[in-house]
């Protein structure tokens, strides 16, 4: 790994904490491995390689407990439920992030980056049903 990629997986470990690999997204989704990497080759998650060897990474808090997953209409937690789902508006922003050019770790790198005008980071913002705000951020990328 060369240095330039090292100290840019330095720098995304340092702003995103805990990362989970396709298969601890599988499990805690539900779901299998192979629907795992269709979502992110359908850029609805986003993943990095990172570690040794290197290995498909995803930012844990793009995941929340399934009766948050729309901040926008919280649910009541099912009891003994502790299932994850994705963010609900993530797929939409990533989508824009493609449109304006970033690259999955740029897309990550932005997410997680604290914003002055949103006063938290955007993915912060999106967690707490901000996601306008954030869409409205995103274009103003271009």
């Amino acid at each position: 790994m060369s240095s330039d990629s090292i100290d840019a997986q330095q720098s995304l470990d340092g702003l995103v904490g805990a990362w989970l690999t396709v298969p601890d997204v599988a499990e805690r989704l539900g779901i299998d491995a192979g629907k795992v990497r269709r979502l992110i080759q359908e850029r609805k998650l986003l993943a990095v390689r990172r570690g040794e060897p290197p290995v498909q990474s995803i930012p844990a808090d793009f995941l929340v407990p399934e009766h948050l997953a729309n901040p926008a209409n919280v649910q009541t937690p099912q009891s003994g439920a502790s299932r994850s789902a994705i963010l609900s508006s993530l797929a939409g922003t990533l989508s824009i992030l493609g449109d304006v050019g970033f690259s999955d770790a740029g897309a990550i790198r932005w997410l997680f980056t604290s914003d002055d005008a949103l006063q938290a980071t955007p993915l912060a913002a999106l967690r707490t049903g901000r996601k306008t705000e954030v869409r409205r951020r995103a274009q103003l990328e271009l």
